[in-house]
C-alpha cells in the first residue's frame, strides 16, 4: 500500500471513529484506539479540521462532526425546520430594531443565510437569503469561529472592506465569547454594520446564529451593545426551542 493511500485510509478511520463513537474522542483517545502515534493522529485530525469535517468541542478537546457534515445532515428538512423555529425570534428582532434580521448557518469558510426579515427603512440591506458570505467579514462568521464551529484560518485574511480583519487576532474572538455576541462594522462592505449571537441545538452545539444589520448612517452610540444583548436573549430562546437547556449546560 502506498504512503498516500495509507494516509487516506487512516484519515477515513479517524473520521468514522469520530462519527460512530458515543462519547466524543480526543486526539489521545484516537491514538490509543486506532494504534497510531499521537503525532500521526494529531496530523490527521488537523487535516480533517481544515476541511470542516471534524472540530474540537469544549475545553477538553473532544472531537465532533464539523460544519460540512452538520450542513449535510441538515439538508432537506433541517434548514426548513430551523427557519420555521426561528420565525418568531426574527419577527421580534425586526420589531425591536427596525433593521434587517437574518438567521445563518456555517458553511466551510463562509456563512449561508437561510431566513430574513427586511428593514422597515427605505435604506436597508438587500435580500441575503440563499447567499454565502465570507465568514471573516461577517458578525455571523465570527460567532462560528469563536465557538469552534468553523476552523479559524491559519494565514492572512482577505481584505473585503475598510475595516476587515486581516489577522486572526483582529477578529476579536475572545471578546465574542466574553460578551456572547459578535460585531462587524464595515468589515464585509463599506457602510454596513452587523451584530450576531449564537443558537445551539439540544446537544449544546452551536448550529446557527441570529444577526441584526444596517447602514452606518443609522449607527449611534450604544446601539450595537443594546442589540447584542437582545440577540443573546433571542438566541437563548431559540436554543431552548431546539432542546438546549442552559441551566444544565451553561449559557450560550
Amino acid at each position: 500500500m502506498s504512503q498516500g493511500t495509507q494516509s487516506i485510509d487512516r484519515a477515513a478511520q479517524v473520521l468514522v471513529h469520530v462519527l460512530e463513537t458515543e462519547e466524543p474522542p480526543t486526539v489521545g483517545g484516537l491514538s490509543t484506539r486506532l494504534g497510531l502515534p499521537k503525532s500521526t493522529a494529531s496530523r490527521l485530525v488537523g487535516a480533517l479540521e481544515r476541511q470542516g469535517l471534524i472540530r474540537r468541542d469544549g475545553g477538553g478537546g473532544q472531537l465532533v462532526p464539523g460544519a460540512v457534515l452538520q450542513r449535510y445532515a441538515r439538508r432537506e428538512t433541517g434548514d426548513a425546520e430551523l427557519v420555521e423555529r426561528a420565525s418568531e425570534a426574527l419577527d421580534r428582532l425586526a420589531q425591536a430594531s427596525g433593521e434587517t434580521i437574518n438567521v445563518g448557518v456555517p458553511s466551510l469558510g463562509a456563512v449561508q443565510l437561510l431566513g430574513q426579515r427586511d428593514s422597515r427603512h427605505f435604506l436597508g440591506s438587500p435580500n441575503w437569503v440563499g447567499r454565502r458570505v465570507p465568514a471573516h467579514g461577517s458578525a455571523l462568521g465570527k460567532v462560528f469561529y469563536a465557538y469552534g464551529v468553523l476552523p479559524v484560518p491559519s494565514g492572512p485574511l482577505e481584505s473585503l472592506a475598510p475595516h476587515t480583519a486581516t489577522t486572526v487576532d483582529e477578529l476579536g474572538l475572545d471578546e465574542v465569547l466574553a460578551k456572547g455576541y459578535a460585531v462587524a462594522v464595515e468589515e464585509l462592505e463599506p457602510g454596513l454594520w452587523a451584530v450576531a449571537s449564537a443558537v445551539r441545538d439540544g446537544s449544546g452545539a452551536v448550529v446557527a446564529a441570529l444577526s441584526v444589520s444596517g447602514p452606518t448612517v443609522r449607527l449611534r452610540r450604544g446601539l450595537l451593545a443594546r442589540l447584542g444583548r437582545l440577540l443573546v436573549a433571542e438566541g437563548r430562546s431559540l436554543s431552548a426551542q431546539l432542546g438546549y437547556d442552559d441551566r444544565k449546560r451553561g449559557v450560550a
